[in-house]
């Protein structure tokens, strides 16, 4: 039996002793966070934002098996917030729709959340109305007109069924309950009501596809809220990914077990203290960029020169060639060569032992002594 089909569906309850203190960590830590990040000024906190989100979106889809182009990412959403990244790269339209329900979900923390909002938020994620080679049912509540909906793993003949969501016909009275709630002034913490928020949707599965990453966004909103602030500056999203097997073990146990959810809430705490820990790598990673920056101050940087070297710091697959660089700034190969040549006189750039087009370039350290 699941949880959904209890006869005190959906009144859930946890141990409130057993968790106060992993609560009251949390809350010590996001209040520690944000008093770092404040005091880095606007222009690195604006970057750590763009390091945030944009790992954000990539994950979050990356849960579900779907890989999203970084740089498409990075750009739809510096372009939204106004930071300078030099050159843009055009996003197609899935990865738009992904940016723009994150953003309206932790930007526009404030506001209610509605059918109508949801159903913006699932078109928006299935823009040609497919999932894949499957035709669903894009900014709608399922129908189960293919037959119940369930979470299933394993080849055909051998199928294990994980979850089985309520029926379609409860949809309707199912989700007025659960807006209701989370648009009730919190009586609980809003963390707390971010975990419950999580669980309670995904278990719904209102959606013919999209629930995981419509769920997360709506535990983020609820974050944003408990921070009274749409600057993200630690991914839920990607911590969840990065424990993906431990997440849909307790999912299954939560949805196959009873009304008490302590487990699950305290896996929620844990999974998002573990998440503020892996704010450092990224914060690290936009002070080193900072400290680039400033260290070639003086030296004369085209767009092109600009757009390749930020590829270059966020992680740049491979080494440098001049082939990579007209193909990636979209020039000649012979511009391509004088703007490299320009960045190893100016010792930004190392030249590697290759010779001809098969030369390697990487970065040189030139971070003040």
């Amino acid at each position: 039996m699941y949880i959904h089909q209890l006869s005190n569906w959906p009144r859930f309850h946890w141990n409130r002793e057993r968790l106060a203190h992993p609560l009251a960590d949390i809350r010590y830590r996001q209040g520690r966070l944000a008093g770092h990040m404040e005091g880095l000024g606007f222009n690195l906190r604006q970057q750590a934002i763009l390091g945030t989100l944009t790992e954000d979106v990539l994950k979050t889809s990356e849960i579900e098996g779907e890989k999203l182009d970084a740089a498409q990412v990075r750009s739809s959403i510096a372009r939204r917030l106004g930071v300078d990244i030099g050159a843009l790269k055009p996003a197609d339209r899935a990865v738009e729709g992904v940016v723009e329900m994150m953003l309206d979900a932790t930007r526009h923390y404030n506001r209610q959340l509605t059918a109508k909002r949801l159903f913006g938020w699932h078109a928006s994620l299935f823009p040609t109305g497919r999932s894949g080679l499957l035709a669903i049912r894009a900014g709608a509540w399922r129908n189960d007109r293919t037959g119940p909906m369930q979470v299933v793993s394993g080849p055909i003949g051998r199928e294990h069924v994980h979850f089985k969501a309520p029926p379609a016909g409860r949809l309707r009275r199912e989700m007025r309950t659960f807006l209701d709630w989370f648009n009730t002034p919190a009586t609980m913490d809003p963390v707390m009501k971010a975990a419950q928020a999580h669980l309670w949707f995904v278990t719904v599965h209102p959606f013919d596809d999209g629930n995981g990453r419509l769920a997360r966004a709506i535990a983020d909103m609820s974050l944003a809220r408990s921070e009274n602030s749409p600057q993200r500056f630690y991914s839920m999203s990607a911590q969840i990914q990065r424990e993906r097997a431990a997440y849909y073990d307790i999912l299954e146990q939560t949805q196959k077990g009873a009304m008490d959810i302590t487990p699950w809430m305290d896996w929620f705490l844990g999974c998002m203290g573990r998440a503020i820990d892996g704010t450092q790598t990224m914060l690290a990673a936009v002070l080193a960029k900072a400290r680039f920056w400033e260290s070639i101050a003086g030296v004369e940087i085209n767009a092109r020169q600009r757009q390749i070297l930020n590829r270059l710091l966020d992680g740049f697959e491979g080494k440098l060639t001049t082939s990579k660089y007209a193909k990636l700034a979209k020039c000649s190969q012979d511009t391509a060569l004088r703007d490299v040549l320009a960045l190893v006189a100016h010792g930004v750039l190392l030249r590697g032992s290759e010779r001809g087009r098969s030369t390697g370039y990487t970065l040189a350290d030139v971070s003040p002594a």
